[in-house]
């Protein structure tokens, strides 16, 4: 087991307790230490929810990272984008092993800043994109790699959500965190939602993107920042995608669907169901697949903590990243090769933001981008 500790993902954060329950899950990390928030009163209200004892819990994270040294184990950064260059690069050079939260960070220039970092120090460093953690995303990856498909054709990606068209329960106008109201050279957006899209492709896939043309609206409430992104890219192996994140989706929660079409089948994905994959072959016969299926993924004991009828969700896709961490955190505590199935190094977080910055050139420009 790994003791842990938190920069960021207080209480009154999006996030933090769905990485304080998935962490801790399976037994491969403990909770010990954070600085949980900015704010005082939140930080020990974070330290008490969470069982951290109130010695442990820091105002300020550069003095838990003098003092924890030999407590810890590993730092997992859950603080806004845009601080994630300077408090992941204090912790990798303190000598911490981080976990960090997606986006790596706001632009293409700052995130190579952090794998200069990362490579001087020979350090450790995931950065998560909890939604390949679910278990028949990964059934999905097996089928691709083993050609189930045929040759990949055509993937339609979507993220669609609502929250910046939508009214409260009071009838007025949305009130969304300070940090998501301000746009950088990436739109916020595109760091938020676009990057699990290029990454759920790169996972499924192992293909990158290679040009890119893209348009950038705002529709909702909030005309100072980008909520909707359509985008269609060609990717390497001749793949062609389709790609529409938005904010401002009526109807849609969170609306993350893949479909996948290959020369001899297809397949689709949808979070809101997600024990269920669904797969169409050349003679016409449509299938539905979950975790009872003979499936070599699907039915391993990691993925089923509680039998096939009663669905696995969102945290729990994080715990499955969390597992994955933790294995990869032994091959790089015992100096082994850092290999892991299914978690894809920083180079795939800095490729994600090169396209969204194409993205954001290319619906400046009105032309197709070359990456």
């Amino acid at each position: 087991m790994y003791n842990i500790a938190f920069i960021g993902g207080g209480v009154n954060s999006a996030i933090g307790r769905s990485h304080y329950i998935a962490a801790q899950m399976d037994g491969k990390f403990k909770l010990v230490a954070g600085a949980f928030s900015r704010h005082a009163e939140i930080n020990q209200e974070t330290g008490e929810s969470f069982g951290v004892l109130s010695e442990h819990v820091y105002d300020d994270y550069k003095m838990m990272l003098e003092r924890e040294k030999e407590a810890v184990d590993v730092i997992a950064v859950l603080t806004p984008t845009d601080t994630h260059e300077q408090i992941v690069c204090d912790c990798l050079q303190a000598g911490y092993p981080v976990i960090c939260e997606k986006s790596l960070s706001t632009s293409l220039q700052s995130a190579l800043q952090v794998q200069k970092v990362l490579d001087e120090m020979r350090g450790f460093l995931c950065v998560t994109y909890n939604y390949t953690g679910y278990p028949m995303v990964r059934v999905l990856r097996e089928k691709i790699q083993a050609k189930e498909l045929g040759k990949i054709t055509n993937i339609i990606i979507e993220m669609p959500q609502e929250g910046f068209s939508r009214y409260t329960l009071e009838h007025t106008e949305p009130k969304p965190q300070e940090w998501r109201m301000k746009d950088y050279q990436i739109p916020t957006i595109s760091l938020d939602l676009g990057t699990h899209l290029h990454n759920m492709i790169a996972f499924l896939t192992g293909e990158h993107p290679i040009e890119v043309v893209g348009r950038e609206d705002s529709f909702g409430f909030f005309p100072q920042i980008v909520d909707d992104v359509l985008c269609m890219a060609n990717y390497t192996d001749d793949i062609a995608v389709q790609m529409w994140y938005s904010k401002v989706a009526l109807g849609n929660r969170n609306g993350l669907r893949i479909r996948v079409y290959g020369t001899d089948a297809s397949a689709e994905w949808y979070q809101a169901e997600p024990e269920i994959l669904k797969l169409h072959d050349k003679l016409g016969n449509n299938m539905i697949l979950d975790r009872s299926n003979d499936l070599a993924v699907g039915q391993q004991d990691r993925y089923n903590r509680f039998k096939v009828g009663h669905p696995g969700g969102f945290i729990e896709a994080y715990a499955n990243y969390y597992w994955d961490m933790a294995e990869l955190l032994d091959c790089y505590k015992s100096g082994k090769q850092m290999n892991s199935y299914y978690l894809l190094d920083v180079n795939s977080s800095i490729e994600g933001l090169k396209l969204f910055e194409a993205v954001h050139e290319s619906a400046t420009t009105h032309q197709w981008i070359t990456l």
